[in-house]
């Protein structure tokens, strides 16, 4: 955000809300009920109108554009090669700038990447992966995580569902969608967790990012919370954890990657996530308080699957645990401690990668949107790389192992 912005945001809070920015609160005040109404209404005026300003006129995010480089790295070509499909004009040639930088939309650049990476695509044979991002500790990059995953394996070309199970709707809010105001609650898994519906298909809707659809959140969904309990005690054949895997069974077939982010906590809609899920993903900042967090949020996990799987005579498996490195910061010497013992702990889980803590992801996230949403021609280009090339690695390292899940589900089908 630049300073132009920011004193205009400032002139704005003031003149709307009676607000400045550097009034000290004072030592006894006291605050009723009713002003935290008042606050609360506040709150939610800000929020619709720093999204109002912050993104497009429309109140809606826009999907970024590519240049000629950037696409032929997306596709795995060289410059000349690009040049040959151009001229050939058997598939979009984007739009000119002045005569000169060629500039192609997000939905030109998944075309050709889905044309390019024929071998990268979903077997048909194949049904969709279903990877769910967790941890049972906040701010660690969770849905940023999530979010970020999904769009760069939707710009490989592959067809992303992504699942909000957490309600306070931070991915929802990162796909440009206000969860209080823009999200009713038929849009989100409460009918599948009432039992009203069967399928999530009823609350699937697209996004400003081609290639990406949302089942979005609201606070509604803290009822589920109620409404599984209810629904085990009432109905003996009932399965509490097993409402989200049946209910993306149609999904699995129509999308090539599912991806459900959670709420930091064993809630039940985290625990449906947990054991719908193909893959696990887990952020992990390195420090010592997020290292021993993490290992209770694997005793707790490998407590519930005892309960609920194990000792019921089903099994469980993953066709991959990823530990994600994030949040690292290059001058904190801590932290190499830390990533030894993590290393230790986890072995081969942790991936070859490490998201470094910046300003760009710092600034992304203030301005709803991720390192994929960022205008490179807004931040220090060596920020931008170090942030950009991370995430993109991440996505990488993610796909291949997508495609091995794929190839073993073709296996299974022909007895390999």
């Amino acid at each position: 955000m630049n300073k132009t912005h920011n004193r205009a945001l400032h002139h704005f809070f003031a003149s709307t809300f009676g607000i400045h920015m550097s009034t000290k609160k004072a030592p006894d005040s006291r605050v009723s009920l009713d002003d935290l109404v008042t606050v609360s209404n506040r709150v939610s005026a800000v929020i619709e109108s720093v999204r109002g300003t912050m993104l497009a006129p429309d109140a809606r995010k826009r999907p970024p554009t590519f240049s000629t480089n950037q696409l032929a790295s997306i596709c795995g070509l060289e410059k000349s090669q690009m040049d040959y499909r151009i001229k050939k004009g058997d598939l979009p040639i984007g739009d000119t700038e002045g005569g000169h930088r060629r500039k192609f939309s997000l939905t030109e650049a998944r075309t050709w990447a889905k044309f390019e990476r024929k071998k990268f695509m979903r077997p048909m044979e194949a049904e969709a992966i279903t990877i769910a991002v967790a941890n049972f500790k906040g701010g660690v990059t969770k849905t940023t995580t999530a979010v970020t995953l999904a769009q760069g394996l939707s710009l490989r070309g592959h067809n992303v569902l992504v699942i909000d199970t957490d309600p306070q709707g931070s991915m929802t809010t990162l796909f440009g969608l206000l969860p209080d105001v823009d999200v009713s609650d038929e849009q989100t898994i409460l009918r599948l967790c009432f039992g009203s519906e069967l399928s999530i298909d009823y609350a699937i809707t697209p996004t400003y990012w081609s290639g990406i659809d949302i089942v979005p959140a609201n606070l509604a969904l803290y009822s589920a919370e109620f409404a599984l309990p209810s629904r085990q005690k009432a109905e003996s054949s009932f399965e509490f954890w097993n409402v989200l895997t049946h209910g993306i069974d149609t999904a699995r077939t129509k999308y090539d990657v599912i991806i459900l982010d959670t709420s930091p906590s064993l809630s039940y809609l985290t625990i449906n996530a947990l054991l719908a899920a193909d893959g696990l993903i887990m952020p992990l900042p390195p420090s010592t308080l997020d290292f021993t967090s993490s290992g209770q949020f694997w005793n707790l996990f490998n407590d519930l699957t005892a309960n609920l799987v194990t000792n019921r005579g089903k099994t469980k498996s993953f066709d991959f645990v990823d530990v994600l490195l994030a949040r690292v910061d290059a001058n904190d010497a801590s932290s190499s401690v830390v990533r030894e013992w993590i290393t230790a702990g986890y072995a081969n889980m942790v991936l070859p990668v490490e998201i470094p803590k910046t300003s760009l992801t710092a600034t992304a996230s203030a301005e709803f949107g991720t390192v994929y949403d960022t205008d490179p021609a807004t931040i220090n280009a060596r920020t931008y790389r170090r942030a950009f090339d991370a995430y993109e690695r991440v996505v990488e390292l993610v796909e291949e192992q997508i495609l091995t899940a794929w190839k073993r589900q073709v296996g299974e089908k022909h007895g390999a």
